[in-house]
């Protein structure tokens, strides 16, 4: 119940849904209420945070250094064992398999696949639980992009009860020990990510995937218009400053003197 609604609140106050309860207040107030003044300022300040939050200068701005905590990962530290956190996912056998894998998934799948390339023999260690109508997890649908491109099913382990990031990390210390193992999971996340799976007593080996922020050329009417893909960044900056702000209210597991 607790993740539940976790869940629910962390997700109102992602920008799109809590500008437009913002809106839907302001439109209220102005049709069925005296307070004109109130409704308007409400109405040009939720318009107006909208429109920057979906601009690209303005979302990747504020999304670039929380990226670039980690770079991606070119060692040549040999690992037995790379681990590719869950995220967005669906499972319908007639797509393509990788079509099941949405937004952030699949470019984590893809950077695991890459790693283990450079780590021949390596274990792809796929974590997350499923969602609460889709008998298939989180863990399983990675597994199975996987196969289908190619990695020997007995090279894949799935761990798939942990529901979020914490209990990945608990799962991964149970499964493998302490050995060493490459962290894959979105640039954006990683950071978080890093601070669970150290405080579980694990050395992780960062390396992020699905990058965002885009510091190279684009069209300069992309720079200008306000588009859905420039809010997704926007987006995933209110996701992980949320989530570091209840990381460090949880208590040690976030470091919060640290």
């Amino acid at each position: 119940m607790l993740f539940i609604l976790k869940k629910f609140i962390g997700g109102l106050l992602l920008p799109l849904p809590f500008l437009l309860l913002v809106i839907g207040v302001a439109i209220l107030l102005l049709w069925f209420s005296r307070w004109q003044k109130t409704a308007k300022a409400l109405l040009t300040a939720g318009w107006l945070v909208l429109l920057l939050l979906s601009l690209q200068p303005v979302a990747d701005r504020m999304l670039k250094p929380i990226e670039e905590t980690y770079p991606t990962w070119r060692g040549s530290q040999p690992v037995k064992y790379i681990v590719v956190l869950g995220g967005g996912y669906t499972w319908n056998p007639d797509w393509a398999p990788s079509s099941n894998l949405i937004s952030n998934s699949l470019p984590r799948v893809t950077e695991g696949l890459r790693l283990r390339q450079e780590n021949p023999g390596a274990k792809l260690i796929f974590t997350g639980a499923r969602a609460i109508t889709n008998p298939v997890s989180t863990a399983e649908a990675g597994a199975r992009v996987a196969e289908s491109l190619g990695v020997p099913r007995s090279d894949i382990i799935t761990l798939d009860t942990p529901k979020d990031t914490e209990e990945e990390a608990a799962a991964v210390a149970k499964a493998i020990g302490q050995q060493p193992f490459l962290l894959v999971t979105s640039a954006s996340h990683l950071p978080r990510a890093m601070i669970f799976f150290r405080h579980a007593g694990l050395n992780p080996l960062p390396a992020p995937a699905n990058q965002l922020a885009i510091a190279s050329p684009l069209n300069p009417w992309e720079r200008i218009m306000p588009s859905p893909l420039w809010l997704m960044h926007s987006d995933r900056v209110s996701y992980e400053t949320l989530g570091r702000i209840w990381q460090w209210l949880k208590g040690p597991s976030g470091n919060p003197r640290e």
